[in-house]
């Protein structure tokens, strides 16, 4: 399985050098923590979460001990609720896969301070977006915001086989994202955009893109990776710096 992830896996193992400066922290959205509100895992040493199954023993072998950052989960609070955002914290959770798997790639040294930060079960687009705008500051305090998902994520269709549906979506994806003007809302529209249920009959790995987006309203993004997973489409974006 791993070869049909080799181009993504190229693309993350070169990320931190594409940043102009490495970040103070890294503050994670994964496709796969979802809660009632938004929920920052505030622990100094979070554990892994295993949570996957059938994978190689190997897998569920995995380390990526990197510390916490209990200040920076404060701060995420602090301005969730400046802009009237209920939120919570969790200091029991471990980091699921989301988090540690593309992360040792990017940075195998777990060397930089993460906190990971839930999604909403509404899974409303346009409240994650709000989500992002509240946390743009921390882009300016040296912390990456950085969204964990996949933007094709359909299991039951199979891989490998030709799907035009998937490359409709991805194709309406890469056009939408470096449009500052229009994106946001292109984003809360999402579901009406072509191939979108196939592309995403749940839209969990798509969520975190739009944390990110949001704290990067009005401002154009790059396509930063456009390649295949498994034989479908994907692509990853970036904005700023």
């Amino acid at each position: 399985m791993r070869d049909g992830f080799r181009e993504l896996e190229a693309y993350l193992d070169g990320f931190a050098a594409l940043l102009a400066a490495p970040p103070r922290a890294i503050l994670v959205v994964s496709g796969h923590w979802e809660e009632q509100r938004p929920t920052v895992n505030g622990a100094s040493r979070p554990p892994l979460l295993y949570d996957y199954w059938g994978f190689p023993d190997y897998t569920y072998r995995l380390t990526w001990p990197a510390p916490g950052a209990p200040e920076i989960a404060a701060h995420v609070q602090d301005l969730l609720t400046d802009a009237g955002i209920d939120n919570a914290r969790e200091d029991t959770r471990g980091w699921d896969h989301g988090v540690f798997v593309p992360l040792k790639v990017m940075w195998p040294d777990a060397d930089i301070p993460t906190v990971q930060l839930s999604l909403c079960r509404d899974r409303d687009p346009a409240r994650h977006l709000a989500i992002g705008r509240a946390l743009r500051p921390l882009r300016d305090e040296g912390v990456l915001i950085l969204g964990s998902g996949q933007t094709y994520h359909n299991l039951s269709a199979g891989f490998g086989a030709p799907d035009p549906r998937a490359l409709a979506f991805d194709t309406w994806l890469r056009t939408e994202m470096v449009c500052p003007e229009t994106r946001d809302e292109a984003l809360i529209c999402w579901a009406s955009a072509p191939g979108a249920r196939h592309a995403q009959p749940e839209e969990d790995h798509l969520l975190p893109l739009m944390v990110v987006a949001g704290a990067a309203s009005g401002e154009p993004g790059q396509i930063a990776f456009h390649g295949q997973a498994l034989g479908k489409p994907i692509s990853g974006f970036r904005f700023g710096a």
